[in-house]
């Protein structure tokens, strides 16, 4: 067994990162996560984008909750043979799917080294289908994604202007980072200005830098906008709603750029400074 898990993840690194698959980590509330991630998943499929979204949290206010999918239709169900991948997989609209990767934590961490490997080899078709997938993910206490091949995905922080969660921000990424080793992350700065996400970026890649010998990369900011509540309110995607608010716009920036480089094969990781933001 041991042989063979070398032999996986030396086939793994000589790989490379899957710069198609974005695995989003967040300092931030799980709602406001959540609603960035919602948000930035329409506005690619309406770019012509065929996006799947994995939730791989299964929380009250992850993703699959935000976009109705079923808890007891996963992809640990399609590895265990018990649905079938079209059975796992919501079509929310044009373009855009969501499908839950457990139905808990539990189940992660009750399943066996086989049972694993089937479930990565699912999810990995599942990446392959689709022209960008954006997995809504967390760490568990040893600083382990839910999945292992989430570890070769392209990592993006999410962080707002809050000092206290500039400071998570980066516990994150130490955490990731003393397990993984030297690997780029992107910052994407919600709730603030172009001007203070990139004060808030250049703050947190020296540090990173000085202290962790970690590159940090520019992915881009979201504004505070009304009109994203608004559109909450209503059920509905801000570029849905209000398709010339500010935060409209920023989604707009942000997704081409992210489909950009995932057609790219340098990944976020090869473009140091992504620039979305609106300056404002």
């Amino acid at each position: 067994m041991a042989r063979f898990d070398q032999a996986e993840g030396l086939r793994r690194m000589l790989a490379g990162p899957k710069p198609r698959v974005f695995t989003f980590l967040s300092a931030l509330k799980e709602d406001e996560k959540s609603g960035m991630l919602v948000n930035l998943g329409v506005t690619l499929a309406r770019q012509g984008n065929q996006v799947t979204m994995v939730d791989a949290r299964a929380s009250e206010d992850s993703i699959g909750a935000w976009l109705n999918a079923s808890n007891d239709q996963t992809l640990l169900d399609v590895a265990q043979q018990q649905r079938t991948m079209k059975e796992a997989i919501k079509i929310v609209a044009a373009g855009l799917s969501v499908t839950m990767l457990t139905r808990n934590a539990d189940c992660m961490a009750k399943l066996p080294p086989e049972g694993a490997r089937q479930l990565s080899r699912v999810f990995d078709v599942v990446a392959h289908r689709s022209d960008l997938v954006i997995v809504d993910s967390e760490i568990n206490l040893e600083a382990g994604f839910p999945l292992a091949s989430l570890d070769d995905s392209e990592l993006v922080i999410q962080v707002s202007a809050d000092p206290d969660m500039i400071k998570a921000a980066y516990g994150l990424i130490k955490r990731v980072s003393n397990r993984l080793g030297r690997r780029g992350y992107g910052i994407l700065v919600s709730g603030a200005s172009e001007k203070e996400a990139r004060l808030i970026y250049t703050n947190m890649a020296q540090a990173a830098g000085r202290y962790l010998a970690v590159p940090l990369h520019y992915v881009g900011n979201v504004p505070d906008d009304e009109h994203l509540r608004k559109a909450a309110h209503l059920g509905r995607s801000v570029i849905d709603a209000f398709p010339k608010a500010r935060a409209s716009l920023a989604f707009s920036r942000l997704a081409e750029q992210l489909a950009m480089s995932a057609r790219t094969t340098l990944g976020i990781e090869g473009v140091p400074e992504l620039g979305v933001g609106l300056g404002i």
